[in-house]
Formats: C-alpha cells, structure tokens, sequence
C-alpha cells in the first residue's frame, strides 16, 4: 500500500467542497471528488494519478458503494472522508405547507448520504486510522424561520458525529464542522453584511478547509466527536430589534 494519503470529498466540485479538495491536493493528498455533475471536472486539472472524479447520488446505496469502490481501486487506500455534500434552503414554504418529498430529500442527502458514506468508507478507514469529517451548519443550533428540513438534517448530522465517534474509536475518529455565512460567490454582498460579523468579514470556502485539514491532521489526534462552530462570532452575538 503507498504511503501517500487519500480523501474523499463529497460536494467536492464547488464552494466549501473544492475549497477543501483545493487544500488537500496541496497537501500532497491524493482526492477523490464525489459530485452528481462531472462537468466540475473542468475547475481541476490534475493528473489523473493524484485525481479522480465520480459521478455520485449520496442518496443511492448503490452510488455511495461505487464511490468508496472505485476510490479504493485507483489510489489503493482511504484515508479521509470529508462528508460536504447537501442541500441548502432556498425559499422553503412553512412547515405546514412543506411537501413530505422535499423534507425527505433534505435527510436523504444531507444525513442519509454521509451515514452511507461513511458506512461503507468505515472498513478501509479502520485499516489507515483515518478520519471522517461531516459539514454541517450552525443552522444546526438556531434557525430562521421555514428552514426546516435544513436545521434538521445538519442537527441530525451533528449527532451522527458523535455517535460515530463513539462507536468507531480508537481506529477513526469524527469531527464536524459547523460554518456560518460563507461566501462562495452566488450572491451579491453589501458592506453590512461583512461589518455584521464581529470578526470584520463574511466567512470564505478556504476557511472551512483550513479547519477541515487541521481535523484531520496528527496535530487534532487527541480530538473527537466534537463539533466546531466557524461562523465569524455571529453565534455568539446578541442581536436586539431597535
């Protein structure tokens, strides 16, 4: 087996996820981006010794087992499973009138399919002392309103870390990152909404993967099952009407 790591990044294609591909490919890990659209192969251009691009439903049993299959089979170990992928809101009705399909789509992709990447990552994990780290979100801790399939699905996932952390240690350990607003570039930005946070800034993709590499580093052995909060402040501020 090479000495050289392998990660696997789900949602690897854009945003937080390429950020942290972007990190890890950097880092001399070797990466495995798991997307549903393989045109985001276009943003990498890697050679295909260090790189690999999977077409990847995390909500299908089958496409998760391919993923973790065909990852194994190219690079010949796993090593680090970052669990990106998700949904995010967008105009969501009121829980009354949300429809049971969207709700189920919200846990199918955003805890199912990183329960089932991990299911099936677990056994090489075990073999290499690896790590799982999932994204979820600090909606996870408060919400705004009509938000929940969202809230629910990165609470549930915050959950799962611990469980996991739990029941796969001494071998692998779990961690979460919880980031705030990130700016990934889809919307147009005022000043206030940068001033607001008590850090001076929105937060940027390459923040999310600083902490995700620091996780999963030698340096964070000693850290498990915890989650961690990467929001600029803004959960920590009190916020009054005038």
């Amino acid at each position: 087996m090479t000495s050289q790591k392998t990660a696997i990044v789900t949602g690897g294609g854009r945003g937080i996820g390429a950020a942290i591909a972007r990190r890890l490919l950097s880092q001399n890990y070797r990466v495995a981006i798991a997307e549903l659209d393989l045109s985001t192969q276009k943003s990498f251009h890697q050679d295909p010794s260090q790189f690999l691009l999977i077409q990847t439903d995390v909500r299908n049993e089958h496409s998760v087992k391919n993923l973790i299959d065909q990852t194994h089979k190219h690079f010949g170990r796993i090593d680090v499973l970052i669990n990106n992928a998700g949904l995010l809101p967008d105009n969501l009705p009121s829980p009354s009138d949300l429809p049971f399909e969207t709700w189920k789509a919200f846990i199918d992709t955003n805890l199912s399919g990183p329960f089932l990447c991990s299911k099936y990552a677990i056994p090489y994990l075990k073999k290499t002392k690896g790590s799982i780290v999932n994204i979820a979100s600090t909606r996870a801790f408060q919400s705004e309103a009509n938000d929940t399939p969202y809230s629910a699905s990165k609470g549930g996932l915050v959950s799962l870390t611990q469980s996991l952390a739990m029941s796969l240690g001494p071998l692998i350990r779990v961690n979460c990152i919880c980031p705030g607003w990130i700016d990934t570039g889809k919307d147009k930005l005022r000043p206030i909404d940068h001033s607001q946070h008590p850090v001076g800034r929105m937060g940027l993709p390459e923040d999310i993967a600083a902490m995700a590499a620091f996780l999963i580093s030698e340096e964070a052995g000693f850290i498990t099952g915890q989650s961690f909060i990467v929001d600029g402040g803004m959960t920590k501020k009190m916020i009054y009407v005038e």
